[in-house]
């Protein structure tokens, strides 16, 4: 299933997955009440510009496919917004989870 900007579904990303060489920027969105579904999750780089963006799954999860570096990853919900940061330094999955408040 995809959402309306067809990307595709998102899914929680085990840290023991196969990435197949590739950099995986993966976690989870939570707020006070816990997971927290249907936030914009945008991924930015080291610069701060906008390199893409995935609704997060009904359970927050979310997942995107990156180049090496450091990323800023910012949530936008109705219950507020948060950002958190990552340095994807190989291949793999490196999570991030991000708090809305």
């Amino acid at each position: 299933m995809t959402d309306s900007c067809g990307a595709p579904e998102q899914t929680a990303t085990s840290a023991d997955e196969d990435t197949r060489g590739q950099v995986v920027v993966a976690g989870r969105v939570t707020g006070a009440e816990g997971p927290l579904g249907g936030a914009y999750v945008r991924l930015l780089d080291s610069a701060g510009e906008f390199t893409g963006e995935v609704q997060a799954s009904q359970d927050g999860d979310f997942r995107f496919y990156a180049a090496q570096g450091a990323w800023t990853v910012r949530a936008l919900h109705r219950k507020g917004n948060g950002e958190a940061s990552v340095r994807a330094d190989g291949p793999g999955v490196h999570k991030v989870d991000i708090t809305v408040g």
